[in-house]
Order: structure tokens, then sequence, then C-alpha cells
């Protein structure tokens, strides 16, 4: 067993035309023995935004804080602390914070996914 602490492990930058404002972090990966399952805690600023993608696995998020929107079924969604959201396998989506503070959300990929 293993007990991390999110904040200590570096987060990786995310700035671009599809991406704005979001800090990305693989709190359990390879590094620390996993091998079926990655989970990612991603920090959305106010008015940030993940890319609007989509990929062939599944995966799940949690929102751990804040609230936002996600994008699935060909619709805006809102989401806030304490939802669960499950993304099928090809689904298009993206996260937008559209709140006061900061959104934070767990998602969990399978391991044939890329860290990050």
């Amino acid at each position: 067993m293993k007990i991390l602490k999110y904040s200590e492990v570096k987060p990786t930058h995310f700035e671009s035309d599809e991406a704005k404002g979001v800090a990305a972090r693989v709190v359990v990966g390879k590094k620390e023995g996993a091998s079926h399952f990655y989970m990612r805690v991603f920090e959305i600023s106010v008015g940030g935004n993940t890319p609007k993608h989509s990929h062939d696995w599944e995966h799940e998020m949690f929102i751990h804080s804040g609230e936002g929107e996600i994008y699935g079924n060909g619709q805006w969604n809102p989401v806030k602390s304490g939802n669960a959201i499950f993304v099928p396998s090809d689904e298009e989506h993206q996260i937008r914070n559209r709140g006061k503070e900061l959104l934070t959300v767990v998602c969990l990929v399978p391991s044939k996914a890329p860290e990050l």
C-alpha cells in the first residue's frame, strides 16, 4: 500500500488553443506500480478548460471541488462537487470551469491509456 499526497506530485500544465488553465498530476501510475488503472487529478482554473477529445477507452471522473460543465452526448451538462461521471469509449467530451473557484477533478483511466 502507498499513501500519496497529490499536491506533492509535480503538475503538467496545459496552455494552448485547445486547453487553458489546466494543471494535471498522475497521482497513481506506473511509478507506483499500478498495472490496471491510473489515477489523475486535474485542477482547472476559473475560465479554463480541457481540450474537446475522445479516445478508445472509458474513464470515470469525480468532481472533488468546484463547479463547471462537461460536454458529452452532444450537449453541455452542469457538474459540481460530489458528482461522479462515466465517459464511455469514443464519446467526445470536455470539461470547463464556469464557477468562481478552482475545479478539481479526479480521473481514472485504464493502464492502456497514456498517463497524461
